[in-house]
């Protein structure tokens, strides 16, 4: 099974935590500009309840949560380290 057939298989969950400041809305862009380019076909939740955030234990924002996992935060990853967050987190 390759990389797309088991995204589309197992499904993947990707959040960003941030109040909606322009560095959150970059991590967010860079998000679906990553996920286009990987042909993985899912919907961003954009988390800005600090309580929701807090319970992540992030306190820098912005933050990427991929499958409930913190992968990043307190800064803006370009579309490339995404990508390859993705491949590691996804397998």
């Amino acid at each position: 099974m390759d990389f797309k057939e088991m995204i589309k298989k197992e499904g993947i969950s990707v959040k960003i935590l941030g109040s909606g400041c322009s560095k959150c809305n970059q991590l967010e862009e860079a998000t679906k500009d990553a996920l286009k380019k990987l042909g993985i076909d899912t919907a961003i939740e954009h988390v800005r309840d600090f309580a929701q955030i807090a319970s992540y234990g992030v306190m820098t924002t912005p933050a990427l949560v991929i499958d409930g996992k913190v992968v990043s935060y307190g800064k803006v990853l370009k579309t490339e380290e995404i990508i390859e967050i993705l491949k590691k987190v996804i397998g």
